[in-house]
C-alpha cells in the first residue's frame, strides 16, 4: 500500500511532476544493492543512486559515525573556525588525488563543487597579475550541475533554455561523441584532434583572455561520452602551451567508477583542479570538494595582505562536521573493502554483458568505461518518449537506471557481484526487447 502522505507540496527535481504524482515511484528503504518500495518489492539499484552509492546502501559505519558525530559536534561555523574532522578529511582526500592536487576546499554538492573551481580560477589568475583571463571553455553536452556557473559552461540544451543569456565569456567546445565511433568499448581510436577546438578558442580569443577549460573525463549525465584515446592528453598539453588552468569535473567519475580513485589517474592525465562529491559520502550527506594543485593556492592566499581573507568565498555548510564524518568513514570503507580495486575487476563482465545488447534492433548505440555504461535506443514519434518509457518499464521489472532523453544509463554499485550485473542487463534486456 502507497504511503499516507499527500504528494502536492512537494515539488520535485527534474521530474515529470504531473506525471509522476498520478504514477508515483516511491523508495521507502533500502539495504546493499536493493531497494524496496512501501509495498516491499525489491529493486535493483542498477545507477548507484544517482551515481554517489558505490558502496550500497545504508553501511553501518557510515550510520555510526553520523551517529557519533551528531552526539559530539552537530555545527560549528566554518568561517574563522573550523573542527579536527574537516583537517582529517582534506588530509584523507590529498591522500587519493594525483600529486599535487592537495589542497582541498569543501562544498555541498557537486554544482556548488564547480562553482566553486570556476571561482578559483577567475581567482587565481587576478592573483597572478593577469585579470583578463576572464573566459572559460567547456563542452557541448557537457553538464557541470545547475548553479549558473556550471549551467553557463554546461552543454545541454534543455537545462539551459529557460533561464537567459548566463554569464558571459563562456567557449563551447565540440563534443566527442560521434557515429563513427559508434559501439566502441572504452576508448575510441580516433577522434583526439576535436580537442583541437581548444586552440581554436584561444585563436578566435587570445589566450590572454582565457582562464581555464572544465570538462568531465567521461561526460557522465547526457549518456556515457568516452574521451577518444589522446583526446585528455591533448587538451592538457594545449593548456600548458597557453597557460591556461585544466579542470576536471569528476563529480560522477570521482572515487572509483573507472577502476582508480579519480579518472585523471586512470587516463594518466593530471589536471591542475578536480571537482568531487556524490561518492565522497556515498550519497549519505551532501557534500562537495574542490582539490587544487598547490601553486593555485598559494598565489591566491599569497596575494593577500597576511591575516586578511584570501579568498571571498564558502558555504555555510562547508565541511559540515557531520557530512565530514559520513566521508571519512566512507574513504575507510573504500580502502578495507578494496572497492577500487573490485570496480576495477568488475569492470570486464559488467561491459562484456553491457554489449550483448547491440543486436537488439531498438540499441542505436552503446558506450562505456569502467561502470559506467550509455545505451541509446531508437527513437519513438517524441524525443525523449522510449527513454520514458524504458524508466518506467524497468522500474515495474525491479531495476532503477537513470534516463536521459533515449538514453539508459548504467553505473552499478561496486558491491555488486558479476551474477547481478548479469541478471541487471537481463532486466533491461527484457524491457528494451518489450518496448
Amino acid at each position: 500500500m502507497l504511503l499516507d502522505i499527500d504528494l502536492q507540496n512537494y515539488w520535485m527535481p527534474f521530474t515529470a511532476n504531473r506525471a509522476f504524482k498520478q504514477a508515483p515511484r516511491m523508495i521507502a528503504s533500502a539495504d546493499g544493492i536493493f531497494l524496496y518500495d512501501p509495498e516491499g518489492r525489491q529493486i535493483m539499484d542498477g545507477s548507484s543512486g544517482l551515481f554517489c552509492v558505490p558502496a550500497g546502501h545504508c553501511r553501518p559505519e557510515i550510520a555510526d559515525a553520523v551517529n557519533t558525530q551528531l552526539r559530539t559536534l552537530d555545527y560549528t561555523s566554518p568561517f574563522q573556525f573550523s573542527h579536527p574532522g574537516g583537517f582529517r578529511l582534506a588530509e584523507k582526500i590529498a591522500e587519493l588525488t594525483p600529486s599535487g592536487l592537495d589542497r582541498i576546499f569543501f562544498a555541498n554538492s557537486g554544482s556548488e563543487s564547480v562553482d566553486t573551481a570556476l571561482k578559483i580560477a577567475l581567482a587565481y589568475h587576478r592573483a597572478n597579475g593577469q585579470p583578463s583571463r576572464y573566459r572559460i571553455v567547456s563542452r557541448e553536452l557537457a553538464y557541470h550541475g545547475v548553479n549558473f556557473g556550471g549551467l553557463s559552461v554546461g552543454g545541454m540544451v534543455k537545462n539551459r533554455e529557460g533561464f537567459g543569456s548566463l554569464l558571459p565569456g563562456v567557449v563551447h567546445m565540440r563534443h566527442t561523441q560521434t557515429v563513427k565511433n559508434s559501439f566502441t568499448r572504452g576508448q575510441a581510436e580516433t577522434g583526439a584532434d576535436l580537442a583541437d577546438d581548444l586552440q581554436r578558442a584561444v585563436d578566435m580569443y587570445g589566450a590572454e583572455s582565457i582562464a581555464a577549460v572544465v570538462v568531465e573525463p567521461v561526460v557522465g549525465s547526457v549518456g556515457i561520452l568516452v574521451p577518444p584515446q589522446g583526446y585528455l592528453q591533448r587538451l592538457r598539453e594545449i593548456a600548458d602551451r597557453h597557460g591556461i588552468l585544466l579542470i576536471f569535473d569528476e563529480v560522477i567519475t570521482g572515487f572509483g567508477r573507472t577502476g582508480q580513485p579519480f579518472a585523471a589517474q586512470t587516463f594518466d592525465v593530471v589536471p591542475d583542479i578536480i571537482t568531487m562529491a556524490k561518492a565522497l559520502t556515498n550519497g549519505s550527506m551532501p557534500m562537495g570538494a574542490v582539490a587544487t594543485q598547490q601553486y593555485i593556492y598559494d598565489t591566491i592566499t599569497g596575494a593577500a595582505p597576511e591575516g586578511s581573507i584570501e579568498f571571498f568565498h564558502g558555504y555555510t555548510y562547508s565541511a559540515h562536521p557531520v557530512a565530514t564524518a559520513a566521508a571519512l568513514a566512507t574513504l575507510d570503507i573504500f580502502e578495507n573493502d578494496g572497492l577500487y580495486e573490485r570496480a576495477a575487476e568488475l569492470t570486464k563482465p559488467f561491459q562484456d554483458a553491457v554489449y550483448d545488447l547491440q543486436s537488439l534492433p531498438l540499441v542505436t548505440d552503446i558506450r562505456s568505461f569502467g561502470l559506467l555504461a550509455g545505451i541509446d535506443l531508437l527513437q519513438a514519434d517524441r524525443f525523449g518518449e522510449r527513454g520514458f518509457a524504458a524508466l518506467r518499464a524497468l522500474f515495474e521489472a525491479g531495476l532503477l537506471v537513470r534516463v536521459t532523453n533515449d538514453t539508459v544509463i548504467l553505473a552499478p554499485p561496486f558491491v555488486a557481484t558479476a551474477q547481478q550485473l548479469e541478471q541487471m542487463i537481463d532486466i533491461v534486456r527484457d524491457v528494451i526487447v518489450k518496448l
